[in-house]
Parts: C-alpha cells; structure tokens; sequence
C-alpha cells in the first residue's frame, strides 16, 4: 500500500522520538521471536508488516489490511497536508505510513512495546517519515494530548466510549476525528430519534459534535479478523459548543435512558427518581450562597429545617412534597408527560432540562 516497500530492515528508529518511555529490551526480543520462539531478525524483514507479529486479543489488536480501505479513511478524513494527524493504536503501520505521505506530522498514541517497536523498522530507513513521526508509548485515556488538528484511528473495542469523550474535551478542538469503531457502536454513535440503536450514547456524542457515518468494514478486511464488520465514522467538534452544563445534562440523560421506552410520566414519578431527586434538592438548597447576610441568614435556616425533614419523614417529608410537585408541574409543560426518551431530540433534552432547572431541580 501507498510506498510500503519503503519500509527498511532493523536496527535503530534513526531521528524518532519516543515520548512517556522506550522500549525495554525484553520487549524487542519478544517481537523479534514471537511467543518466545527462535527465528532471525534478517528473516523477519523479508516478511509482511503484519507478520512474526502475535496480536492480542486483550489489546483488541485487529490490523486493517486492505489499502483501498486505508486510503478511503484517509480522504474521507480530510486529511491536509498541513495538519497535525493524531493517530490512536497505529498497530504495525498500514495506516500511519499512508498519513505520513500525507499530512505534516503524525502523533501516534501506542499501548504495546511490540507496536512501537514495527513502527520504528518500518520508517527507519525513510528519512521524509522518520522526521514526520512522533510516537507516544502509553495508555491513550492516561496520556496527555498535544496539539492536534484531525484524529483518524482504528479504535480498540474495549475503549471506544471513554476514548470518544476524552477527545470532545480536549483543547484547543480539532477539526474532525475519523474513527474506525465495531458496527453496532458506530451505528448507535449516528442514529437519530426513533433509531432502535438511539441511546444515552447516540444523545451525549450529538450534544457535544456532528456525526456521520463514513463506510462498513467487513471483518475481512483485518488480520486477524474479529468476530464482527466494523463502521468508520466522522466526528465534527460542534463550534461554538452548545451552551450546556454536561453533568447536568448526563445526569437527566441517565434518568431518561434508564428506561427508554417508558414515558417520562412514568419515569419521574417513580419512588426511586423521586427520592435521588429530593436529595439532590436539599443538597442543593443547602449548598446555595447568598451574598445579603439577612437572606444568608434564611438561607441557612431552611436548609437546617430541610436536613430536620431529612432526619424525620425522610423522602415523605416536606421538602419531597415539594419536589414531587414541582416534576409534575415539568411534566405539564410542553407535553413532556408523554414523551419517550428513544424518540427525543436534543432540542427536547433541552428544553426538558432548562425546565427542570428553573425549578430548582437539579441533576448533578
């Protein structure tokens, strides 16, 4: 694929810069002999990338093969010759040489010594790559990020979430990620309301980026080949960000999703939501400041009369009065009552949220 025959013989990764630790030599002998067998450094250079090579499963090790498939992800990427490529899991290659020929530099985030390791035999003997590379050896969730303009990876199966929301938080934003994920997650990533696959994860990815689904991947096109087709899709960091409380928001999102097919009626006049609710009113109301002394004063008196409620008739007290009062004078406005969550916008989690919140309920 692209100018693979470029990739040299062993040796040193030449002028590549390893970050956050190198490779042991321990590490280099294992992927010099597989699993602990023998075999020559000299032999394994004649082979594919991909070979002498033993993937783990644990790691979620599947490598793209296909360069139609790589070269697709690429310009479907939007990659610029200018732009700063963060690539996750880069495994033997396929892909990072093709970004190399590409784009302006790659940063490539890899867990396995193993990997990094190919990775530097494979650009040492291309000066144009070696100096257009910089490997990170880590945990991706526990690394901190550098600068970067567009991410594109085959992502690891077992991180997929966490790794999406610790993109959309990192600053300053980039411009789009292209992300290679297992097809039921990618699929739930873009389905709109109504979608069997709409979830808390469909809501939280919208709220914070635009997202698009790119193409299907069948299972074939990876060595080894995992179990299931994947999906590569494009995720837009939506600028400027929609003007939000995110733990708000999830916390109402985790209500309503609990559930989803059930009506929000029957959602929060359950004795449990109505309890984690009261509790979250006093806490609340407790917490609350109040610059004017007097009012300060007030404040603190009824919050000391909350927590005697809490002490006495606990969420069949007062202050759980009130507050199953106030969620059904929520579930009055604008037809929420009725409302199913598989079938919301982000427009309705919104209004539904500002509702609440105007209440003086609140969910984080």
């Amino acid at each position: 694929m692209g100018n693979h025959h470029r990739a040299g013989g062993g040796g040193g990764g030449g002028g590549l810069r390893v970050a956050k630790g190198g490779v042991s030599k321990r590490a280099a002998s294992s992927s010099s002999t597989p699993g602990g067998g023998g075999g020559a450094r000299g032999d394994e250079n004649s082979r594919a990338a991909y070979q002498g090579i033993q993937f783990l499963k644990s790691f979620g090790q599947h490598i793209l093969k296909n360069p139609a498939i790589v070269n697709a992800i690429v310009e479907k990427g939007g990659v610029k010759s200018t732009d700063v490529v963060l690539e996750i899991g880069p495994g033997t290659g396929n892909l990072t040489t093709k970004l190399l020929d590409t784009c302006k530099k790659v940063i490539a985030v890899e867990f396995d010594p193993r990997m990094v390791l190919e990775l530097r035999r494979r650009v040492q003997n291309d000066p144009v790559w070696n100096a257009k590379l910089e490997i990170i050896q880590g945990d991706f969730l526990k690394v901190d990020l550098p600068y970067f303009d567009v991410c594109v990876a085959n992502v690891p199966y077992q991180i997929s979430s966490p790794l999406i929301f610790k993109l959309l938080a990192h600053r300053p934003m980039f411009r789009s990620a292209t992300l290679m994920f297992q097809r039921e997650f990618a699929m739930r990533l873009v389905a709109p309301p109504g979608d069997p696959l709409y979830c808390r994860l469909s809501v939280n990815t919208q709220l914070l980026a635009r997202t698009h689904h790119i193409l299907k991947v069948g299972k074939n096109n990876f060595r080894p080949p995992p179990k299931v087709d994947s999906s590569v899709v494009r995720i837009e960091p939506r600028h400027p960000g929609i003007p939000v409380n995110f733990k708000e928001w999830d916390g109402l999102v985790r209500f309503c999703f609990g559930r989803k097919n059930k009506t929000l009626g029957g959602i929060f006049r359950t004795k449990n939501v109505l309890e984690l609710l009261t509790n979250n009113f006093r806490t609340y109301k407790a917490l609350q400041v109040v610059p004017d002394k007097k009012a300060n004063k007030k404040a603190k008196a009824d919050a000391m009369d909350v927590d005697d409620d809490a002490d006495g008739d606990g969420a069949d007290g007062a202050s759980s009065a009130v507050v199953k009062q106030l969620i059904e004078d929520v579930l009055a406005t604008d037809g929420f009552v009725d409302m199913r969550s598989s079938k919301m916008s982000q427009d309705d989690f919104l209004r539904l949220l500002a509702t609440f919140n105007s209440k003086g309920i609140h969910f984080a």
